[in-house]
């Protein structure tokens, strides 16, 4: 006997708790894998979610990029359905019902299966974390639409399905973003484990083009005359006084407070008593090295690298993959401490960071220095050039 109007919707109500719990607990197991809190094995996924890749040997033959790919085309493609049913006559809630069951026994637990067969031994540990936070952001959405779905078996009209204000979205808003998110994962499934290094080595080294720029852009600055001193220092009150007026105002941008904090900066004397200029030179010399770098070792490295997963288990490569992300992300946050040492003029605090920046960015070269089979090609021959420029004085 086919239920009646108000069963389908108790059902359908009741379904809606279900996917939303389980979505809401992957959520949490994906935040801690963000955050490193949880094994590679996944052993703390919901019980739910763990129907895929049940046997070691089978996950292993498994590709975690295609099947986050194929999860997340089905969970785009199963959204879809569920956002015109809920605003097309007639409103069926069996309808709903069947692609809600369809989500939660295929694409979900898929797409979670995906990141605990994406493990850090072979995957690396960077790419784990990426795919976790892509696919956090999908369930995450998906909770938003489902939320959307009308518990009173009525269709969505008016602001419920157009509204895309800051005081909440309609469910063609809650549907575009569940889309972006999932086209996220597509596109970091697309790039592979290559594709993705080349790409965030793309963005730091743009990163540390522009903190050499500011550097560059500081050291051509003009510095005062000592016999204006007087006259500066007035002028220096009176843009304080500026300052201090425009933080009255409630039209000041963050941007405005940012551009007077820099064109405050002192410039370098011009009897530079503390050898500032020669320092800066030297430095600026090098970073274009380092920059040149960032591009060598995407070409001639990342983007040379063997297919994952890799026939053999190979957690040296995965480790030197994570090795060098780090040293690549962090070396533009040491060069901006580097530029701020130059801004305050502090010679002693600039050949520290000079030290620490540079020896960062040899050990890197060095660690890439051969190829991904242990051999010399003509990128090591070109590092080690690159290494002896880096350390003149």
């Amino acid at each position: 006997m086919a239920p009646t109007d108000a069963e389908a919707l108790k059902a359908l109500n009741t379904l809606i708790d279900t996917a939303t719990t389980l979505l809401h607990q992957l959520q949490t197991v994906l935040g801690g894998i963000q955050k490193n809190r949880t094994s590679n094995t996944g052993t703390n996924k919901p019980e739910s979610a763990s129907t895929a890749a049940s046997e070691p040997s089978s996950a292993a033959a498994i590709n975690a990029l295609a099947l986050a790919h194929d999860s997340t085309s089905l969970i785009k493609a199963h959204s879809t359905k569920i956002s015109l049913f809920i605003i097309n006559e007639p409103f069926t809630p069996s309808a709903i019902s069947t692609v809600i069951r369809q989500l939660i026994t295929g694409p979900i637990p898929g797409l979670a299966s995906s990141i605990e067969i994406c493990d850090s031994n072979t995957y690396t540990a960077v790419l784990r974390r990426e795919l976790a936070w892509r696919a956090q952001r999908v369930f995450l959405e998906l909770g938003g639409l489902l939320q959307r779905i009308p518990r009173d078996g009525k269709i969505l009209s008016g602001e419920k399905k157009d509204s895309f204000g800051p005081g909440g979205k309609g469910s063609l808003a809650s549907t575009g973003l569940l889309w972006s998110a999932c086209d996220d994962v597509v596109g970091l499934a697309n790039m592979g484990v290559g594709g993705f290094f080349v790409k965030k080595t793309e963005e730091w080294r743009d990163t540390l083009k522009d903190v050499m720029e500011e550097m560059k852009e500081w050291g051509d600055e003009e510095p005062e005359d000592d016999e204006d001193d007087d006259e500066d220092e007035t002028d220096d009150n009176k843009d304080v006084q500026k300052l201090a007026d425009k933080l009255e105002e409630t039209s000041i941008s963050k941007q405005d407070m940012l551009d007077d904090f820099m064109n405050s900066q002192e410039s370098i004397p011009r009897n530079d008593p503390d050898g500032i200029r020669p320092r800066l030179e030297s430095s600026l010399k090098r970073l274009r090295l380092i920059v040149l770098l960032y591009q060598a070792i995407a070409k001639r490295r990342f983007k040379k690298l063997p297919s994952f997963p890799p026939k053999t288990a190979n957690p040296d490569l995965a480790q030197r993959l994570d090795k060098t992300a780090e040293v690549l992300q962090q070396l533009p946050d040491k060069f901006g401490d580097l530029a701020a040492a130059f801004y305050d003029l502090d010679p002693e605090e600039i050949d520290k960071a000079m030290a620490e920046a540079f020896s960062d960015a040899t050990g890197v070269s060095e660690l890439l220095s051969k190829n991904w089979n242990g051999e010399r090609d003509e990128f090591t021959e070109w590092t080690e050039k690159f290494q002896a420029e880096i350390k003149k004085t």
